[in-house]
């Protein structure tokens, strides 16, 4: 039998001038990641965008629960979203989604 992936979901507030697309922001996560861990460590982590708030500037992030510290550095260390500066702060983190957004209301 093949043991599901426990996942992790992370409220992420962007700090930046402007809004940029989802896209520049998970291209700025990608690019931490892979800076700090590299390809492989990149792989592990099996990030994805679930959801991204233009106007509170808040993203959604899901994760592998066994890299969660690695993402949460990573997401420490980006710098520059889309050529702005730009910092991210991890404002919660759930198992599921329905708790993250109650949560963050």
């Amino acid at each position: 039998p093949v043991k599901r992936t426990k996942r992790r979901y992370l409220a992420v507030q962007l700090d930046c001038e402007g809004v940029p697309s989802e896209r520049e922001i998970m291209d700025a996560v990608w690019g931490s990641v892979t800076k700090l861990f590299g390809e492989v460590g990149a792989s592990l982590t099996g990030l994805v965008l679930i959801a991204f708030d233009g106007d509170r500037k808040v993203a959604v992030i899901r994760c592998a629960l066994v890299s969660l510290l690695s993402v949460r550095a990573s997401l420490a260390a980006v710098t520059r979203v889309s050529g702005n500066d730009a910092a991210l702060h991890v404002l919660a983190v759930s198992g599921t989604l329905k708790a993250l957004f109650a949560n963050l209301d």
